[in-house]
């Protein structure tokens, strides 16, 4: 039975004349198989050509659409002390709403009368600086009517000239009749004299008409000194004009000195009352900030500083704030060598943690438990990871996205791209080449359709 030797008793004995070998050597072993096998092959054919929807698989986390929607936290202008918290975790609070209390810590703001002082302060300035205006309007006065009298002296003292110089002229003419005098009463006394000696005249004829000369000589003399002293006259005059004119200069220029220090010193008030009135603005201000409040509706998340008494510098972080309504979107990170692939309105398809689904990614049609998105906006500067971020938003022509959803939980993202036979795919990725190169059909007014070129 074993042929192990030289005698063959399979030669010998048909075995299909025992019932045994007529139930085991007659029975067609491979007949299923076969058809199994073919089936499979031809199945696997069709398979190849069966269209496949390229994508870009990423990772990413649920955010919100805008940025004032975001997780934020709250921070304090001025550093200070916890004194009293108004909320606990968990609450919702609406803008506005006061979180907590808390006090200065620097010395200069210690004073509870801090914002009276300054305003007695303001008010003791303003008072300073109407008084100033005060002077400077009476120094007007005091110029104008300087400026009126130096007016009303130059007058006097030019008429005064005039006077001089009328005077000048007419002793010039007295200086020049008494000049005639003299020249006549010296021709009366030389021809009294001839006549005198040719016996015509007497002696006392003689002596009067020498007196007479002698008296208009004297007249001359005289009259010459009343001209010079109107000359005089005149140049003191002279005098008295340039005198007025500086003196009143002088005064005038002194008085518009005291002017421009007393505006000076108004200006310089006016300045401290701009400052107070800013300091005074501040004050008022820093008191506000005393009370740290909602900047919008939301749910407090966490106090990040706890406990009463607590120190803090201005700009730390206090408390934690979610706004109460927000646009959930997907921020989702792609390679670089994928990112000319991603276009704006692009279809996407976003999977989220803790939602079962059945995903097939080569064909979106028939996947289970994704949700549509489109990509609204990508990032032009690399991320610290080494991709591109792109933020993805609701398709509102797809499935609405769950409520529960909150922000932070993670999601799976595919992009869809081009639809190709599944040979072609299989061929790309032994190749290690990247999905097909594209471009979006866009209209006239420059907005993309779903369709690919």
């Amino acid at each position: 039975m074993l042929n192990i030797s030289n005698n063959n008793l399979n030669k010998k004995i048909d075995l299909i004349e025992f019932k045994s070998g007529k139930r085991v050597l007659h029975k067609e072993y491979f007949k299923s198989l076969n058809k199994f096998l073919l089936t499979f092959a031809l199945l696997g054919l069709i398979i190849l050509f069966l269209p496949w929807t390229q994508n870009i698989t990423s990772n990413g986390l649920v955010t919100t659409l805008t940025p004032e929607q975001r997780p934020q936290t709250i921070q304090s202008q001025i550093p200070g002390r916890i004194e009293q918290w108004f909320v606990r975790e968990g609450d919702f609070v609406k803008k506005g709403d006061t979180i907590l209390r808390i006090s200065e810590i620097k010395s200069d703001y210690f004073d509870n009368k801090l914002i009276e002082r300054t305003n007695d302060q303001i008010n003791a300035k303003s008072s300073s600086v109407n008084s100033y205006q005060f002077k400077v309007d009476a120094l007007n006065r005091q110029i104008a009517a300087l400026i009126q009298e130096r007016t009303l002296k130059l007058e006097q003292t030019e008429n005064k000239l005039l006077q001089s110089k009328l005077k000048v002229k007419s002793d010039s003419i007295d200086f020049e009749a008494s000049k005639t005098n003299v020249l006549i009463a010296e021709k009366q006394f030389d021809r009294t004299v001839t006549l005198q000696n040719e016996g015509l005249k007497a002696v006392k004829d003689v002596e009067e008409k020498r007196l007479k000369f002698q008296e208009t000589q004297a007249k001359l003399i005289s009259q010459e000194n009343k001209l010079l002293a109107s000359k005089n006259e005149v140049l003191n005059a002279k005098i008295d004009i340039s005198s007025v004119t500086a003196s009143y200069a002088d005064k005038i220029s002194k008085a518009q000195s005291d002017k421009f220090t007393a505006e000076s010193s108004g200006f310089d008030a006016k300045a401290q009352v701009s400052k107070l009135e800013n300091s005074n603005s501040n004050y008022k201000v820093r008191n506000s900030l005393l009370y740290i409040t909602a900047p919008q509706n939301g749910y407090i998340n966490k106090a990040i500083k706890g406990g009463i008494g607590g120190t803090f510098k201005e700009g730390e972080d206090l408390v934690g704030i979610m706004p109460s309504k927000y646009d959930l979107a997907v921020e989702t990170f792609v390679n670089p060598i994928d990112l000319p692939l991603l276009h704006l309105d692009e279809k996407v398809r976003v999977q989220f943690d803790g939602w079962p689904a059945i995903v097939f990614s080569g064909w979106p049609n028939v996947s289970y438990g994704t949700y549509g998105a489109k990509v609204v906006a990508i990032e032009n500067f690399i991320s610290d990871n080494g991709k591109y971020r792109v933020l993805l938003a609701p398709d509102k022509t797809d499935h609405t996205w769950p409520t529960a959803i909150r922000v932070g939980s993670g999601a799976r993202t595919i992009a869809l791209l081009e639809d190709v036979p599944i040979w072609f795919e299989l061929w790309r990725q032994i190749n290690s080449f990247p999905p097909n190169f594209y471009q979006p059909n866009t209209d006239k007014t420059g907005k993309s359709d779903s369709k690919k070129k």
